[in-house]
């Protein structure tokens, strides 16, 4: 996230200093070259009126009546111009003035960015989120659901646009309301049948809608997106996810590794969770113990019942700290990543809640909930046993590696509070 957040600030700031110094620079360029055009004509003009002189052919008068009107029409063409550039007797450098300013502007963005803004949050998306609180989670929805309404009316007005409709869909379904993306994707595949991605996201939102069942219409038309596209990553894994609740899982391991070669190159953490998957599928392949469904990202599940409301949600987080032991205390270093994730016991891998920190954090006081989840459709209140780990991490990914140091805690119920995890173990 950092490296992204950079490129776009600098390529932000390169536009607005191209803004505001190509003026400078032009007007620098283009003064000199309007005065190397006028002054050899007015030299000219005062050699012929010399010369005349000089021949007989103008009095003293005339010569000197002349040479007025010619100074006087330097001035009005030249004389503004000079003007405006001196102070105090000499001419401003327009290219020292750029210059001053090209350092000036990234350096005052950087000083209020670090004044008023929240450099933490590059590098610990958590510490945004809690200084945020609930209450700025919820302008931002209200504000989120605002727009996307306003978005709805323009539609209304335009009700063929369909790259308007399929953008209005997602939204519903990156508000996580999936009850009003269905029909909205119902209408935008009419629109636009042939858009691999957009029925992938379809299939996506009716299987949450329909209680995280892929089979029947979901899965219809997840075999006409990879018949449109048959590179489409999420396509690719929800149809794996079907097959390995179906038990085939070597057709699961073979979607899931056809994912994971499309998928983006910065895209490490639907990498992590494929390689996850993968290697869980063809463990199964070799008869291993039953669990209940593999998830990919996006992920579906297997149907099971939904919890109640009043055990969904907020309520059922898990809070804790995390500890380093003292054996291992002179084995991390301040660069080490601090993962802390919750698993499910009887299922795939991945995470279904996950923060982020760093060696310099601990101890680490952490909360994990569904707002933590990195899965929409698999989230922490669903899940009714887990397990704690928390990681510290020497090449910064999420995935273990030999020299991690790794704790876990014992299985746990969400709802949890003030458990203690102590990072106590080396990877071998």
């Amino acid at each position: 996230m950092t490296a992204t957040f950079w490129a776009i600030v600098s390529a932000m700031t390169l536009a607005i200093l191209g803004l505001v110094l190509r003026p400078l620079l032009m007007r620098q360029s283009a003064v000199s070259s309007e005065q190397e055009k006028k002054l050899p004509v007015y030299r000219q003009q005062f050699s012929e009126l010399e010369q005349d002189l000089a021949n007989g052919l103008l009095t003293d008068e005339q010569y000197q009546a002349a040479r007025s009107e010619l100074e006087r029409r330097v001035l009005e063409e030249t004389g503004s111009t000079e003007t405006s550039m001196t102070t105090s007797g000499g001419i401003v450098n327009l290219r020292f003035v750029a210059l001053s300013l090209a350092m000036i502007i990234p350096a005052a963005s950087g000083v209020l960015y670090w004044t008023l803004g929240n450099p933490a949050a590059m590098t610990h998306p958590t510490v945004s989120a809690a200084q945020g609180g609930s209450g700025g989670d919820g302008q931002m929805a209200d504000g989120l659901n605002q727009l996307i309404e306003q978005l709805r009316k323009k539609l209304e007005q335009n009700p063929n646009d369909g790259v308007g409709w399929g953008l209005l869909a997602r939204s519903y379904m990156a508000m996580e309301r999936y009850a009003d993306a269905v029909p909205i994707f119902e209408r935008a595949t009419k629109l636009d049948p042939e858009n691999a991605g957009l029925l992938a996201d379809y299939a996506d939102a009716l299987a949450v809608h329909q209680g995280r069942k892929l089979e029947g219409r979901p899965e219809t038309l997840i075999q006409k997106a990879l018949k449109l596209d048959p590179h489409n990553v999420k396509a690719l894994m929800l149809s794996g996810t079907i097959a390995y609740n179906r038990k085939d899982f070597a057709r699961a391991a073979k979607e899931w590794e056809d994912a994971h070669a499309y998928l983006p190159p910065d895209d490490q953490e639907s990498s992590d969770q494929l390689k996850a998957s993968i290697a869980e599928a063809k463990r199964r392949m070799g008869g291993g113990p039953s669990m209940n469904m593999m998830v990919a990202n996006p992920p579906m599940e297997a149907a099971k019942p939904t919890k109640p409301a009043a055990q969904s949600g907020q309520s059922r987080a898990i809070t804790g700290k995390v500890v380093l032991g003292p054996n291992l205390a002179s084995k991390a270093s301040l660069p080490d990543t601090l993962f802390v994730f919750a698993k499910d016991v009887a299922g795939p891998p991945m995470p279904v809640s996950i923060v982020r920190a760093s060696r310099k954090d601990l101890p680490f006081t952490f909360r994990l909930d569904d707002s933590t989840s990195p899965m929409p459709s698999r989230k922490l209140s669903d899940i009714d046993t887990v397990v704690i780990v928390a990681r510290l991490s020497k090449s910064g990914k999420a995935m273990p590696e030999s020299g991690d140091l790794e704790g876990m805690s014992q299985p746990i119920k969400p709802g949890a509070e003030n458990i203690t995890v102590v990072i106590d173990r080396e990877r071998p």
